[in-house]
């Protein structure tokens, strides 16, 4: 496996040593690896990519708005303890540097005004927020959690190429990656001794709970939303360390404390993860414009009540511009000397140093000095200097010249490179190490054992190209000795056992309604295209004008925005029914329904099973890959196909989903839809001037052909017909079933008075059902039903006002006293 490997010709390799010969740890975990037989290890690589795609594991580049499959390496980075023991210590110490230089900034302001920090070079950059100045930190830590992107030279030194204290992301795509490779090659990994990250994860989630002044504490992750990069690891870090996912109109900061909006009123929230850059965070005192924070969430952290990790401003540390004065700032913050060096970094701000770029430019990278906010005149990126044309390299130096601040030169420095297994054999590739410490509940940082590693797809090792980089691979540390295992599980009966409602945020609850809503519409529209199909192939001249019952199901398709209601061109049946399912541009076609529930699923995927997930995904993608023109009978088979996948679904929500608040929403999304539907459909095929074909085609979209067929021997009749329809409370497709369990499942929820009068859902709920338990079959009519159409869309008004509690509709449960 190892003898064809050739390492690249003058750059370090982690599988040689400097010595030329194979590392010990790599040695043994290919002999290990030999050991499975080659059909065995490629049956382990088809496994990983099949667990990435089923779990759904994904990322987005920047700009993008279509989720990429997470690109995950088949070879883990394998590192010594020898080397980690230096990584460990070097890192720990490097983030109380940063803590030591926030707390500074913020504070005291000695390193600037003892001239050992130029002030431009903290000024100059946007992460300084000056809002933030003189307000120490809940907990007194600006840090809780620090990175550092880590390269070995040439020389075997590891370097530090970024220190990443804004928002550290990664975490998340660690885990995953140490999910997969352990399960793909269990053996090798418990025989290799890897260490484990589960006591890493247990010590910075309970590191964040001791930041809060309450024993129980609510801790919330706070993500831009589904379109961030890193959406994905966002919700999977919240579901996995029990953290609630909440977006920026989630919380609202009020009376000196922040809150969650959840359906049960405002929820105190203690302590907020924050995966947002700081200048979003407050839209009073920071970016104006932001609509990612939260309005007053400054002023709360000023009055000690709320603790964000990290701390808001603690992205400057980030600068690139500091990246030169960190060896000098270290002596004096710490007192002694850095374990890990800092590549080479010369700030352009000052004359001496400005000189020495220009005058070695052709061999520097040039960055911009305060990161992405630097005009765009110049670059947002790390460039080398080298591989510009003498024309480029010309403006370059004259934009130094003119506003050097705005630069910094930097030392290209070759990195190590890692075995990766390309076109079934192995290759090296260069990769970065980023390594992450959080805080503990003692108030030291701990270090993960492992990381997340970037590999590059490029040959070439300097370290400015890792930008491009394609692959990520899972971190091992090898040991000498057994690890215990470990679990993120509270030991002892210290946990109180709670079985809650209410701690639903309202943005949760209205996405779980609408995946009900939007999966129930679809499953209408493909039942309406199947009906027409098969009455396509059952009798052609069904697609003539004198086909009343036909021409109702293509009108109904057109007002419900499957296809445009008005065509300016007469489709024919088969391009009827493949625009009713593939076109993208009409809101109610399957595809578009399809999309919308994938999309609305997106947004609460830390409150969806991986399996439901799958099937979600797997629906979209059938009815997207079938966008070509399909003949009826292929038609049949998808719109079978798309029916099986939505039912799979709704199975899934019955067994798998506990009975809390989560499940009651998408149920009532359901409920609601399929009422709306079943009233239409009636008003369609069931009233005054429906013919038999016009009740036959409503059993079967209703799906109650067999249990009308077993009841009634004398064939269709308008008025069974329309009891089983609407009135039927032991029916699952009629309007009373859908009624009756819509006013169960309000009733359970919360309410936010307490002084016995019903609310708005519930009332409405309860009236509905009641007009439609009392009435009786032949006394229906169409303006009855078209009554309890509209009421069904008041009731999901009524609903989204109650429940859905965004702006000024935020409010507390109420406490009410008096005498019983």
């Amino acid at each position: 496996m190892t003898a064809a490997y050739r390492p690249l010709q003058g750059a370090p390799d982690e599988f040689i040593g400097a010595d030329g010969r194979p590392r010990g740890h790599w040695l043994e975990f290919f002999d290990k690896m030999a050991g499975l037989g080659s059909d065995d290890i490629a049956r382990r690589f088809e496994a990983i990519e099949r667990n990435i795609r089923e779990q759904g594991v994904s990322y987005r580049a920047y700009g993008e708005t279509v989720d990429r499959s997470w690109p995950l390496s088949h070879m883990p980075l394998l590192i010594s303890e020898q080397d980690w023991a230096v990584i460990e210590a070097g890192v720990t110490q490097r983030a109380e540097a940063y803590e030591g230089l926030l707390a500074d900034l913020y504070g005291r302001g000695a390193l600037v005004s003892g001239g050992h920090l130029p002030a431009a070079a903290v000024t100059g950059s946007a992460d300084f927020l000056h809002p933030m100045i003189g307000i120490p930190p809940r907990g007194g830590r600006y840090l809780s959690l620090y990175a550092a992107d880590l390269g070995r030279g040439p020389d075997g030194q590891w370097w530090v190429l970024n220190d990443r204290t804004q928002a550290p992301s990664g975490l998340g795509y660690a885990l995953e990656n140490r999910l997969n490779l352990s399960r793909a090659f269990q053996t090798i990994y418990r025989d290799m001794n890897v260490r484990r990250l589960a006591p890493f994860f247990q010590a910075f989630r309970a590191g964040l709970a001791a930041l809060a002044s309450r024993s129980e504490p609510r801790i919330c992750l706070h993500t831009p939303g589904p379109y961030s990069e890193t959406y994905y690891e966002q919700a999977y870090l919240a579901r996995y360390l029990g953290f609630m996912l909440v977006e920026g109109a989630d919380l609202v900061a009020r009376d000196g404390l922040a809150h969650v909006r959840t359906i049960a009123g405002l929820k105190r929230a203690d302590v907020i993860w924050r995966r947002i850059d700081s200048d979003f965070a407050d839209p009073l005192e920071l970016r104006s414009g932001s609509q990612l924070g939260v309005p007053g969430l400054v002023e709360t952290i000023r009055q000690g009540n709320v603790a964000v990790a990290n701390a808001i401003g603690a992205g400057v540390a980030e600068t690139p511009a500091l990246l030169g004065f960190m060896t000098s700032l270290a002596g004096q913050i710490l007192g002694e000397k850095l374990i890990l060096p800092t590549i080479a970094t010369w700030w352009c701000g000052q004359a001496a140093e400005r000189e020495y770029v220009l005058s070695r430019l052709q061999d520097m990278a040039i960055a911009p000095a305060f990161g992405a906010s630097i005009s765009r005149r110049t670059f947002s990126r790390p460039i080398i200097a080298g591989e510009l044309t003498e024309k480029q390299r010309a403006q370059l130096a004259a934009a130094i010249r003119e506003r050097g601040a705005d630069f910094v030169g930097q030392e290209v420095v070759g990195l190590s490179t890692t075995p990766v297994w390309v076109d079934n054999r192995l290759e090296p590739r260069p990769f970065v190490l980023r390594v992450y410490a959080a805080v503990g509940p003692d108030g030291k940082f701990q270090v993960m054992p492992g990381g997340f590693c970037r590999i590059s797809d490029r040959v070439d090792s300097r370290a400015v190209a890792m930008g491009l980089g394609v692959q990520t691979a899972d971190v091992w540390i090898a040991g000498s000795r057994p690890v215990e295992p470990t679990t993120l599980l509270p030991q002892g009966d210290t946990v109180s056992i709670r079985r809650i409602m209410g701690n639903l945020p309202s943005r949760a609850a209205d996405n779980l309604f609408w995946l009900g809503r939007y999966l129930e519409r679809a499953e209408a529209t493909v039942r309406l295209v199947r009906c027409l199909t098969r009455r396509a192939i059952e009798n052609e001249d069904m697609f003539q004008e004198g086909a009343a019952t036909t021409q109702r199901l293509r009108k109904l398709l057109g007002d419900w925005g499957a296809v445009p209601a008005k065509l300016k061109v007469p489709l024919t049946p088969q391009g009827f029914l493949n625009a009713a399912l593939f076109n993208v541009d009409e809101f109610g076609s399957a595809v578009s329904l399809a999309r919308a529930s994938q999309r609305t699923a997106s947004a609460i995927r830390e409150r969806l099973s991986s399996d439901t997930w799958r099937i979600i995904v797997d629906l979209s993608k059938k009815l997207e890959d079938g966008r070509v023109p399909l003949d009826e009978p292929e038609i049949l088979e998808l719109t079978d196909n798309a029916l099986q996948a939505i039912a799979s679904i709704s199975g899934l929500a019955q067994e798998n989903m506990n009975r809390v608040a989560g499940w009651r929403f998408l149920e009532i999304g359901r409920r609601l839809e399929r009422g709306v539907n079943a009233c239409r459909l009636v008003r369609s095929f069931g009233m005054e001037q429906a013919r038999a074909a016009d009740f036959d085609v409503l059993l079967d979209l209703i799906d109650s052909q067999i249990t009308y067929r077993s009841r009634y021997i004398a064939g269709v009749a308008p008025y069974p017909v329309r009891d089983m329809a609407l009135l039927d409370p032991f029916n699952p497709r009629s309007v009373a079933f859908q009624t009756e369990r819509l006013a169960e499942h309000i009733a359970t929820l919360p309410m936010l008075r307490n002084d016995g009068m019903l609310e708005p859902p519930n009332r409405i709920a309860i009236e509905l059902n009641a007009d439609l338990t009392t009435k009786v079959a032949a006394c229906i009519t169409t303006e009855f039903v078209l009554s309890i159409e509209r009421r069904l869309m008041g009731l999901g008004d009524a609903i989204a006002a109650r429940y859905f509690l965004q702006g000024a509709n935020a409010a507390r449960e109420e406490r009410q006293m008096g005498l019983a």
